[in-house]
């Protein structure tokens, strides 16, 4: 089972460099996404279809343009649940989960905090969030949580830790919030088969940080506890190029 885990960064956008041809070479079982920043209206699903995922899910935010997940499926899943039932996370479409037969995956799309306010808005959204998940393991312990959480965990995870230590992304409050949701059941699946440095999966457009690898470890598959024995593989594809992130993959048994 290879589950893939991508920020588009716009999925019309992506669709232009080629992310379809790319998916089919990768071809991986289910796909979650995250900013899609589109209607389902404003894309031609067959072309998903044709590409083999004859199930897909899309949860934009009301706002047009902006934010939204999504989940691509080979398989059709069991059940599929649009959001949390929070309505401010719900607003900005950053929340959707499909179960399948012993397990259940969710596209996450955490906010960024650019400007003071979105940090109070991010804090308390984490804060939320894991309230919401610690209900959800009650119901659903095997858990993957895929998806951009606009947190870097450790200072292995970016690229110049001590410069960029007061910045959104890597404050304290930031990185403690990830440890503890970790902490409280589930396993960074990357972390768990690769301790290497320099190993990122979002970089700024600016300055060819790309290019000079100045990246930042901010998409995550986090594992459940339970399905921890079940994890094969977890790698960071950093040659697909249709967004400022790239995806990760996860193999489960």
């Amino acid at each position: 089972m290879k589950i893939i885990s991508y920020n588009v960064n716009g999925i019309r956008a992506a669709l232009r460099k080629g992310f379809l041809e790319w998916l089919q070479q990768a071809n991986p079982d289910i796909v979650c996404l995250q900013e899609i920043k589109a209607q389902p209206e404003q894309l031609n699903l067959e072309e998903f279809e044709e590409a083999g995922y004859p199930y897909h899910y899309w949860y934009p935010a009301v706002k047009k343009g902006y934010s939204g997940v999504a989940i691509l499926s080979k398989t059709k899943p069991q059940n599929v649940t649009y959001g949390t039932g929070i309505d401010y996370m719900d607003h900005e479409g950053r929340n959707i989960r499909a179960d399948f037969e012993g397990f259940s995956v969710m596209s996450l799309y955490l906010p960024s905090a650019t400007n003071i306010n979105r940090l109070e808005l991010k804090l308390q959204y984490m804060a939320d969030f894991q309230e919401y998940i610690d209900a959800l393991k009650v119901e659903f312990p095997n858990l993957v949580i895929c998806g951009d959480y606009n947190i870097c965990h450790e200072a292995i995870d970016i690229h110049d830790p001590v410069r960029l230590k007061n910045v959104s992304g890597f404050l304290p409050v930031e990185r403690e919030w990830i440890g503890n949701f970790m902490e409280s059941g589930f396993v960074d699946s990357f972390r768990h088969f690769n301790e290497e440095p320099h190993q990122y999966s979002w970089w700024s457009y600016r300055a060819n940080a790309r290019n000079n690898n100045k990246g930042w470890r901010i998409d995550y598959n986090l594992v459940s506890k339970p399905l921890q024995e079940k994890m094969k593989r977890a790698v960071i594809l950093p040659e697909a190029y249709h967004s400022d992130h790239c995806p990760i993959l996860l193999e489960l048994e």
